[in-house]
This record gives C-alpha cells, structure tokens and sequence, in this order.
C-alpha cells in the first residue's frame, strides 16, 4: 500500500468528503434561491415569462450534468475570465439544481386548488401576496419530502465535478487509488462515504412523506 497506511486514505478522504458536504450546500442553497425566482416566473400569468422559466428548466434538464459542467468551466475560460474548479463546479450544479427544484415545487403549487387562490384574490391581495401567504405554506408541506429527496441526487452529481480537476471525494478517491495501487479497498471507502451522507437524506425524506402525510 505504498508509503500510505489505512488512516492515511481514511484522513484524505474525509478532506475530499469535506469538500463534497460544502459543494452539495452551496449547489442546493443557491439552487434553491434561483429555483424559486424561476418557479414564480413558471407560473406567471404572462405567457412570455412563463416560456422563459419553462425554457430554462428543459435546457438543464435536457443536458448532461457533465455537459453543463464543460460548458461553464471550458465557455468562460474562451471568454478570457480565468475560472477555476471549485467555481465552475459550484455554478453548474447550482444551475442543475435550480432547475429541478423549479420544476418540483412549480408541481406543489399547482397541486394546490384554485379555490385558494380566488379565495385569497377576494381579500384585495396581490399575486405575490397570494403564493407568498396563501399558497406557499400549504404547497411547503407537499413540497418538503421530494426536495428532501432530491438532495440526494445533488450529493452524488458533485461526483461529475472531478472531470474538471475538482477534488472531492471522488477525485480524492482516484489519486488515492493510483498511488496506493488498492482501489478496490479505496473505492470501497468512497462508496461508504457517498452512503453516509446519502442515506440520512433518503431516511428524511420518507420519514416526513409519512408524517406530512399524516398530519394532512
């Protein structure tokens, strides 16, 4: 196992899941700011806003990840602005992520019945007034489990951003891998890491489909 002992890998390896932890919140916090700003344009009542939101959700989730990925860290560097990893992957899957959360939560406020909505209109409130204190809570307790879920997804798409030299922990897992010649033992602790982030999410995620749905 070359000069490196087990809690060598073990420690280098936390360093790349430390980084995948932060990506992963970065990508779905900023995703979620953007995806918000685009879910509101998704339902706008004007049709041209509407078909720029609805035209922004198909680009991203009609490409690969890794597509988007190239396209941000390649596309700005012919610009002639220097971009590095960490900045390109950040903004690629923050993008990715914004447009699946604009989707999920567009689908929880129209599962809301209209008749909320001309309830709230005969009280003289505006259209943003309307989603913002008459339908977002009610679509917040649809929306919870399948944005919790989905969460999952975004911690295992950073593993694409070691295509473009950003090390977390799947790129830490391959250096790792190549210089200790034990990839089978290194990938293994990779995919435990993946697991010990990711299956928290999963157990969340139904544990509040069940309890919301519960409760409703």
């Amino acid at each position: 196992m070359s000069d490196f002992t087990f809690w060598d890998i073990v420690r280098n390896l936390l360093t790349g899941l430390q980084w995948t932890l932060l990506l992963s919140l970065v990508a779905f916090i900023g995703g979620g700011i953007i995806g918000l700003l685009v879910m509101v344009l998704r339902i706008s009542s004007k049709p041209l806003l509407r078909s720029v939101a609805r035209t922004y959700i198909e680009l991203f989730q009609g490409t690969p990840l890794l597509m988007q990925l190239f396209l941000v860290f390649f596309g700005v560097a012919l610009a002639g602005v220097d971009i590095s990893p960490w900045m390109a992957a950040a903004v690629a899957l923050t993008l990715f992520t914004s447009a699946y959360l604009a989707e999920i939560w567009r689908g929880c406020v129209d599962s809301i019945p209209n008749g909320q909505w001309e309830a709230s209109s005969s009280l003289a409130l505006t259209p943003l007034e309307q989603l913002r204190y008459v339908i977002l809570p009610q679509a917040l307790r649809i929306g919870v489990a399948p944005t919790v879920g989905f969460s999952v997804q975004v911690v295992k798409g950073t593993a694409v951003t070691s295509i473009i030299g950003f090390t977390e922990l799947t790129k830490s897992g391959g250096m790792l891998a190549n210089a200790t010649f034990e990839p089978f033992m290194v990938y293994g602790l990779v995919a435990l890491g993946y697991f010990l982030l990711c299956y928290p999410l999963s157990l969340s995620a139904r544990y509040l489909e069940r309890r919301l749905h519960a409760s409703a």
